[in-house]
């Protein structure tokens, strides 16, 4: 996978939609990054942009596309309670098919 290098704070329009800087890191320390918006979802840029990020259901219910924003705003769906308690959701907590980038990012992903 080619890695693009993107300066943290670029953001531009495209096609009238605000676009951010998404930046993940895994537990090992590998790196990926890509452009998104605050209409699709983490897990959905990512896919788009050949990022895996482990995921079951897509509707916020199993937990498996967890992950911690360390820097950046985002808008939440809904989700279970059950994966996502109130304690982690303080913490930063989301699950990536619920999470819209509302400026750039930086990304854990915790496995």
């Amino acid at each position: 996978m080619m890695i693009l290098e993107i300066p943290f704070d670029y953001f531009t329009y495209m096609e009238g939609i605000l676009m951010f800087t998404i930046e993940i890191t895994d537990i090992n320390d590998n790196n990926d990054q890509w452009i998104g918006s605050g209409t699709e979802s983490v897990l959905d840029g990512a896919q788009k942009n050949g990022v895996n990020i482990p995921y079951a259901c897509k509707g916020g219910g199993c937990g498996l596309c967890k992950i911690r924003v360390e820097e950046g705003e985002f808008e939440r769906g809904r989700s279970s309670m059950a994966v996502l308690p109130n304690n982690e959701r303080d913490l930063n907590y989301t699950l990536a098919c619920k999470t819209y980038p509302k400026s750039n990012m930086k990304i854990q992903l915790d496995l």
